[in-house]
């Protein structure tokens, strides 16, 4: 897996040919049980990283798209699964606890509902204070920048603007962005979001 930018934050990634960019998942070690975030099949080489760094006790999955390689993960290592509780009567996965925004699911990690992509409720994941986790509807097509998913596949583009809003408005000390899709943003975070938020808004 790859160092990012806390000592105790790591990803694996597989490039998708068909969109053109990265996919990714991040693993949060800590030592009350590590978390990971959309998990994605593992190499031999990432599992074994994976469990020499203590496995998984939380698998967080973002929305019904992201499942991934969630189930895999909890035949391994025994973990519960956390998913939204907007999608709570359809979710693919056995959940053992369901997030809105306001929830913190370990201390330190407290989700936000997003609205108007793919799937509803889908959640962005705030990780004491500064690095924000995304799912489907923040993503980085290009290096430097964030963008939305395309307005094709949003279910209410008005609604999905306005998720980028509110986020703006209760997480102020973003400094970086791991999205599930695409390019990273490791520093500036805030200012990349802002200025999504102008573009979608001007």
């Amino acid at each position: 897996m790859k160092a990012l930018h806390r000592k105790e934050l790591y990803a694996w990634s597989v490039f998708n040919e068909a969109r053109n960019l990265d996919f990714h998942s991040v693993l949060w070690v800590r030592p009350e049980g590590n978390v990971v975030i959309d998990p994605l099949p593992l190499s031999s080489h990432d599992a074994a990283h994976l469990r020499s760094l203590g496995g998984v006790a939380w698998v967080v999955v973002t929305n019904s798209e992201h499942v991934r390689a969630a189930a895999e993960l909890v035949s391994a290592f025994g973990a519960k699964v956390a998913g939204p509780r907007a999608e709570a009567d359809t979710f693919p996965l056995k959940c053992d606890r369901w997030l809105a925004t306001g929830d913190e699911l370990v201390p330190g990690l407290v989700a936000l509902e997003l609205h108007g992509s793919k799937t509803p409720g889908e959640l962005a994941l705030l990780l004491e204070d500064t690095t924000l986790v995304t799912g489907d509807l923040i993503r980085g097509h290009m290096g430097g920048w964030l963008n939305l998913l395309p307005e094709a596949k949003l279910k209410d583009p008005a609604r999905a603007r306005a998720s980028v809003r509110e986020l703006l408005a209760r997480w102020p000390r973003i400094d970086t962005v791991l999205v599930g899709d695409g390019w990273p943003v490791f520093r500036g975070g805030r200012a990349a979001l802002e200025e999504l938020e102008r573009a979608l808004h001007g």
